[in-house]
């Protein structure tokens, strides 16, 4: 009888143990976290704030006075609605056409054995070592010559295929080398072409690797910032990264209450896309180096 109150003793002193240990753990993260997050509070505190009371010393967490009509002035002071949607298609043709040509790419380089094959492959990479900043001179003249300027084709075209769908090719092959070559073998025995074990078989398994290869280009895309200013001159074109360094009265001072009010709105669907699509992130860097 000892012996059993002695045990459930130890356990129970075992348990409260790993209770503090966790809650310290958790004190720690959030300690951690306060660096990362304190940005953002300040970003979307301020977008309720008037232009003077930014910059107040001292600060204030949380406005003094609210300004929700920030939000509604932001739309009033230049066509930001249109810039939303200009910038909300074209990450999304972006994205749709960047997963398509890495999924076909990354699989015919994981499993077609073709000659020059992994020469090709290490070309390919090579292209991530060049910086857009070098290509984007030859890259305007060139769409000049298609009388492509201040029109989106170019801020599709050009990163559909171009570095993003490098790194996704490079990425969904390491996802595609991992899988079993049993279970396409098991396909190809009932009938199954190459494109069909890719459609039905690869590509659903690899909806991890296809999760975070949406968020990375979705973000580059939406961020972009250097193709739109070359290519667009029209304001209705702009895009979401010329739209904010618009926010200036008539002597060129930054409208930091609308800036960031803007701002605020301009992060939204990256962050609902990172919500959804977070275990997938975490689950294709976890396999992308499986096999070589």
């Amino acid at each position: 009888m000892t012996t059993l109150r002695f045990s459930y003793s130890d356990r129970s002193v075992q348990r409260t143990m790993d209770a503090l240990k966790r809650g310290a753990m958790y004190c720690l993260l959030l300690l951690l976290a306060v660096p990362f997050v304190f940005p953002f509070w300040w970003m979307i505190t301020s977008g309720f704030k008037s232009q003077g009371a930014i910059f107040e010393f001292p600060p204030h967490l949380l406005p003094q006075t609210w300004h929700p009509e920030n939000f509604i002035e932001v739309f009033n002071y230049q066509p930001f609605a249109q810039h939303y949607f200009n910038s909300l298609y074209i990450a999304i043709l972006v994205t749709t056409g960047t997963l398509l040509v890495a999924s076909l790419s990354g699989y015919a380089f994981a499993r077609i054995m073709f000659p020059g094959r992994l020469v090709l492959f290490v070309v390919l990479l090579s292209a991530l070592m060049m910086p857009s900043e070098v290509t984007i001179v030859p890259n305007f003249f060139f769409m000049k010559q298609l009388s492509l300027i201040n029109t989106h084709i170019p801020l599709i075209i050009i990163p559909i295929f171009g570095a993003p769908s490098v790194l996704g090719a490079f990425m969904m092959r390491q996802f595609f080398l991992s899988i079993p070559r049993e279970v396409e073998e098991a396909a190809m025995l009932d009938g199954a072409g190459r494109f069909g074990i890719f459609w039905r078989i690869a590509l659903p398994i690899a909806r991890p690797a296809l999760g975070g290869l949406m968020i990375l280009v979705f973000l580059a895309s939406w961020n972009n910032y250097l193709e739109p200013l070359v290519y667009l001159d029209d304001l209705n074109l702009f895009t979401l990264p010329l739209s904010l360094r618009n926010f200036n009265d008539v002597y060129g001072t930054p409208l930091w209450h609308l800036q960031l009010a803007a701002t605020t709105l301009a992060v939204v669907p990256v962050l609902i896309l990172y919500v959804i699509a977070q275990r997938q992130i975490i689950d294709t860097f976890a396999s992308s180096g499986v096999k070589g």
